[in-house]
Formats: structure tokens, C-alpha cells, sequence
């Protein structure tokens, strides 16, 4: 969510079903209460710190609840009492009202001391809205806060932190975990912001789910993967699970095609076949006796066309992989877009080739995946890395709308749009895929879970899932992040995918 969208949630929900912005409030604070009270302990010293609007309304419920529960609490307030209004002071009211003391921060440096005796620090001061630096004496607040060993718990958002992409310097408390509202705020898939949250978890407050505006955002989790990986009927054969084509590869790089096939060999698809230089071959073949070939014209190990390849045995495609960069690439992808059947796939040096054809093809009528990590989508809309980190929703939903392409942006948070530019975040994974081979790799997962599902959008998502909780599993049990190769990721799939057909 945006911080827009999240008051669009929250008038919707008082407008509409007969909330109160009170009642939800109360919601609110109580469903944290019970996430926190899975963290802490009643031997332990909390401290509430709480702002004005309604993150520090929500503060208020929690010390109150905690202390109703025998947690041992202080509540400090550190905004001046006008900054306390609306909802936030019916809840000021109540919490008083029930015998409970409200501390005042007139000298952060008292404050200071009390928390070198915390425990845990549970924020509540600012919300949704902040944009940019802090002013005193919150910024001096927020500092002592990162200062403390106390475990600190944010609530919504970590205060200080933006809640929308596209903002460059402010200053955060870095929780340790954050207890976010509703739905999670754009920020916390950031790279530049996603460290401020620490873990953090989901709790519902009650929204009438069925009333709000519809983000067209998703997070995609495993409960949804679980409803929309294939899984093979009884009675299918190899043609009912896609004949496809991989175009790549070169003699100085034959590895990246034959990773890419081999992930989709291991991915279920029904017959593979690899279009490659015929010099190539040689080193290709050994790794995969399941694949055919389609052997390329060449000059110096590198392909120079794709004329010669009979179309008409594959229902989808996945090009770029080793291609190289100097190759005769005009006239590749205009065979290709006017000759391919099905999916077509782009990733690695095909990126780099077709960024100044898409606008030719978009009106094709069978689906276009791009898959970029940050640097190459950085050059396929002329922007700077730094500014497509900072705004990766809104640049990859703007490229998809404009091509008529779906768009995976690698990364620790996945962006997969489509090109109606519905969008949607897949989060597994680990630092494992930092490393050469680990793109080539999904793009065989993607390309054989695009020809056996209903979906193009679904096999999006669950191929980066399917990739990313491999690397998850052979870490846990047999590799180390260090370790672990992309071909490690090959031979892990299948035992990922029979968890899932297990599930099911």
C-alpha cells in the first residue's frame, strides 16, 4: 500500500460498514497487543513511546492493553498534549481514565536514562506519513532509540521511515521487528528502507475486505502458490506440458543456456529443444541428453541468425542466455517476434538487444516476458540504478502499460507486473542467488512453468517462489549462502516441487 491508499482504506471503512475511526483504532492496538505479547515477557521492562495521529493512538491502546495483561509498562508521550487529538485523544482519555500514567518527554534526557533500563521498546510514534528528516525533539527520540540494546518493536511502520517510494535521505528507528496494520506499506520491499523493519508481521483490524479499493498489489505467498502450481493429471503425456525453445548461448558461454534448459527440464516442461551455435553444441550436450537441438549459423562462436529454426514445434520460447552482445540482433528479433509461437521470454544479453525493438512489437499477441535484475532495467529506460531502486513499482508498472509486457524486476523483493500493470511481490530466497547462473536458472523455471499453466501471471510468481525456496531448503540442509551454485538450485527443484504436489 501506499500511505494514500491506506486512508483510502481507512475512510472507506468508516464511511461505508459503520466503523468508527475509535473502533478501529481499538482494533488496531489490541490485534498488536496479542502479536507483541508473543514476544515479550511480564518480568520484562517495557517502554511504549507514543506520537501524536493515529500511530500514537494506537500506542495508547497497547500500553493500556499490556498493562491490563500485567506487563510491566511505562507510556511515554513524546509529542506536546495539542498534538494529541481526535481519535488518538478519546484513546489518551480512556487510557487515563483506567488509573494508568502518561510520562511526558520535557527532557530527553530523562528518557534517555529510562530506556537504558528497557527491555523493549515498542514505537508508536510516528505513522504513514512522515516524508523526508526529522525535527526535534523526535530526531533526537529516534537516535537514542538506535542507541539502546533493548529489542525494539515498530508498529505499522518504523517511525521516520517513508511509507511510499521515491525518497532519498531520512532518518529511522531501526526496529527489530514491526508489527505492521492492515497491509504492508511499499517501503518495506525497498532495498533502501527494508532494513528499518527488521522482521515483520501482518495483523488484521477488522476492515471490510470486501468494500476497499483494490491497491492492485499482491503479495504472493505460499497459500496462494499452493492453489496455482500445475500439477500433471494422471493420464497426461510430454506434449501436454509445453514444447519449448531456448535461444543463447556461444562458445566462449555455453553454461548460461544449458543451466536455463536444464532448469526447465527440471521444471516439468514436456520437450525442450536449445537453438544455439553449432560450436557450442559440443559442450551443451553432455549436461542435457533430454533436449534436442536447433544448431545456429555462426561467426566466431556466436550466433548470426535464427532463420533456420522450425517454429512450428514449439508453443513457447525463452532467448538471450550466453548470447552474447555483438550479435546481428535486429534481424533475430524481428524472425523471432514475426515467426515464435506462445511466450517469449527475454533475459540476460537479450535484454540489451531489445531495448529499442519493443515499441515494434507491442501489439504482439502472444505474452512478453522481460526478466531484469535493477542494472538492466536501468537500461532499458535509460534511468540510473539508484533512482530504479527507489521507484520500482511505479517505473515497472509504467514499461509494463507502455510495452504490453510483463515485467519480473529480480530482487530480494521480486516485482512482477503484468501488462495490464497489476502487480504482484514474492519475498523467498537468500543471498545464495547472489551469484552468476542464478537468473539463467529461473528463467527455465519461468519459461517451463508459462507452458503448463493457466495463468502467464501465476507462473510468474510461483517459478520466482519455486527458485527462491530452493535456494531457501539447500541452505538450510546442505549448502551455505556461500556455496551454493546455480546448478546446486538445478538439482534442488525437484525435491521443491514434490513438496508442493505433497501439499496439494
Amino acid at each position: 500500500m501506499t500511505a494514500q491508499e491506506m486512508y483510502d482504506w481507512d475512510q472507506t471503512a468508516i464511511q461505508t460498514s459503520g466503523l468508527s475511526g475509535t473502533m478501529l483504532m481499538e482494533n488496531a492496538g489490541r490485534s498488536v497487543s496479542r502479536e507483541v505479547e508473543k514476544k515479550i515477557n511480564r518480568q520484562q521492562n517495557v517502554i511504549v513511546l507514543i506520537g501524536g495521529g493515529n500511530n500514537g493512538g494506537d500506542g495508547y491502546v497497547i500500553a493500556r492493553t499490556l498493562l491490563n495483561h500485567g506487563y510491566r509498562v511505562e507510556a511515554w508521550q513524546v509529542v506536546p498534549d495539542e498534538k494529541i487529538h481526535g481519535d488518538a485523544l478519546t484513546h489518551k482519555e480512556i487510557f487515563l481514565q483506567s488509573g494508568y500514567v502518561v510520562r511526558h518527554t520535557e527532557d530527553v534526557s530523562v528518557l534517555g536514562k529510562d530506556m537504558q533500563q528497557a527491555d523493549v521498546i515498542i514505537d508508536c510514534m510516528l505513522g504513514i506519513g512522515i516524508k523526508g528528516k526529522l525535527r526535534s525533539p523526535i530526531s533526537e527520540v529516534v537516535e537514542l532509540v538506535n542507541e539502546q540494546n533493548a529489542y525494539t518493536i515498530s508498529i505499522d511502520i518504523p517511525s521516520g521511515v517513508p511509507a511510499d517510494e521515491g525518497f532519498g535521505e531520512f532518518d529511522a528507528v531501526k526496529a527489530d521487528e514491526t508489527v505492521v496494520i492492515a497491509a504492508p506499506k511499499m517501503s518495506a520491499f525497498l532495498e533502501s528502507t527494508s532494513y528499518y523493519y527488521g522482521k515483520w508481521t501482518i495483523v488484521e483490524i477488522g476492515l471490510p475486505v470486501k468494500l476497499l479499493p483494490n491497491p492492485r498489489r499482491q503479495l504472493w505467498t505460499k497459500r496462494d502458490a499452493s492453489t496455482t502450481v500445475p500439477i500433471r493429471a494422471k493420464h497426461s503425456h510430454k506434449g501436454s506440458h509445453g514444447k519449448g525453445l531456448v535461444i543463447g548461448g556461444s562458445y566462449h558461454m555455453p553454461g548460461s543456456i544449458a543451466m536455463t534448459a536444464r532448469a526447465a527440464l527440471r521444471s516439468g516442461i514436456g520437450l525442450l529443444s536449445i537453438a544455439t551455435p553449432t560450436t557450442a553444441i559440443p559442450s551443451v550436450a553432455p549436461f542435457l541428453q533430454e533436449a534436442t537441438f536447433e544448431p545456429l549459423p555462426e561467426e566466431q562462436g556466436v550466433m548470426m541468425e535464427i532463420d533456420g529454426v522450425d517454429w512450428s514445434k514449439y508453443n513457447g520460447t525463452a532467448i538471450g542466455m550466453g548470447m552474447g552482445r555483438e550479435v546481428n540482433a535486429s534481424s533475430i528479433f524481428q524472425t523471432l517476434f514475426q515467426h515464435a509461437k506462445g511466450p517469449v521470454l527475454i533475459d540476460a544479453d537479450g535484454l540489451y538487444h531489445v531495448k529499442d525493438k519493443l515499441m515494434k512489437y507491442a501489439d504482439r499477441p502472444d505474452p512478453v516476458i522481460l526478466t531484469p535484475h535493477p542494472g538492466e532495467f536501468a537500461h532499458l529506460i535509460d534511468r540510473s540504478i539508484p533512482e530504479v531502486m527507489q521507484s520500482p513499482f511505479t517505473l515497472t508498472r509504467g514499461f509494463a502499460e507502455k510495452y504490453g509486457v510483463y515485467v519480473v524486476l529480480k530482487g530480494p523483493a521480486t516485482i512482477i507486473t503484468s501488462p495490464q500493470g497489476d502487480q504482484r511481490v514474492e519475498l523467498s530466497g537468500n543471498a545464495g542467488l547472489a551469484k552468476g547462473g542464478s537468473g539463467d536458472v529461473l528463467s527455465g523455471v519461468l519459461l517451463a512453468l508459462t507452458l503448463q499453466s493457466k495463468s502467464v501471471f501465476d507462473a510468474l510468481a510461483n517459478g520466482c517462489m519455486i527458485h527462491g525456496l530452493t535456494a531457501e531448503r539447500l541452505t538450510e540442509n546442505h549448502h551455505s549462502t556461500t556455496g551454493l551454485l546455480a546448478s546446486d538450485l538445478i538439482e534442488g527443484l525437484s525435491e521443491t516441487f514434490r513438496t508442493f504436489s505433497v501439499s496439494m
